[in-house]
């Protein structure tokens, strides 16, 4: 059974996620799980919803993490698993062309974001800012930075002289870290794990791009022995006879 297929009412959901029925409501409100409605209009709840429920669960429950935390992880998790289909799809697609060596490399659409000519360039983890002038860019006490770099949000390098380094990549973690502390009061169990997902979704970007890439390239390749094989028709071959 996929999934996705909706098939539990609401008091079984409940019951199955240890939770009240009207918290149930409230997290649709809120807009963190989505169930489906039957022809009736009663909602039913999919074996993915029911795993969706149980994350949240775990995150107000057992990492104190507040709403507007559990809403920006469960948005993480949404464009992990979106990343991942497209990723699985993409790769796929590829492999089938691979497959056949008929297949013309003009006709693959680019991907979204991709560049054909030039690379796009990636922040910049170049260590260039000391503790004090890191903090004075985020606005946040130096002691601050190095909690966090305690709590393992953040990783500064280090010089041959064991002074701390910041790059504008950690600048950046650094003001979405006071983003999700000051203005959505997120607790720092929540903002670790807002954090990782983020981490995660660089990482199957990074993966991605370079695992279709190679792809792009191998197929390329395939096409051109294909050609070869074949043998292009002469350039003045259509003027033949005019």
């Amino acid at each position: 059974m996929s999934k996705d297929r909706p098939v539990y009412i609401i008091s079984v959901a409940a019951e199955l996620v240890d939770m009240h029925p009207q918290t149930l409501r409230l997290y649709e409100r809120k807009g963190l799980i989505r169930p489906k409605r039957s022809s009736g209009k009663t909602r039913l709840y999919s074996e993915r919803d029911i795993e969706h429920l149980r994350e949240i669960r775990r995150l107000t429950q057992e990492l104190g993490v507040n709403l507007a935390g559990v809403e920006e992880i469960m948005r993480l998790r949404q464009e992990l698993e979106a990343l991942q289909e497209r990723f699985e799809a993409e790769v796929e697609r590829l492999k089938r062309a691979l497959r056949d060596e008929a297949a013309k490399i003009e006709t693959l659409p680019a991907l979204p974001g991709e560049v054909e000519e030039e690379p796009k360039a990636a922040p910049s983890d170049r260590p260039v800012y000391v503790i004090s002038v890191a903090a004075e860019l985020v606005d946040m006490h130096p002691q601050t930075l190095r909690l966090y770099e305690r709590k393992g949000l953040i990783r500064p390098k280090r010089s041959s002289g064991k002074t701390r380094l910041y790059s504008e990549r950690d600048i950046e973690h650094l003001r979405e870290i006071r983003r999700l502390t000051q203005e959505l009061g997120v607790n720092l169990a929540g903002v670790e794990e807002i954090m990782r997902l983020r981490q995660e979704l660089e990482a199957l970007q990074e993966r991605f791009e370079a695992e279709i890439g190679r792809l792009r390239l191998e197929l390329l390749a395939k096409v051109g022995e294909a050609r070869e094989a074949e043998g292009e028709p002469a350039q003045g071959a259509e003027g033949e006879g005019a």
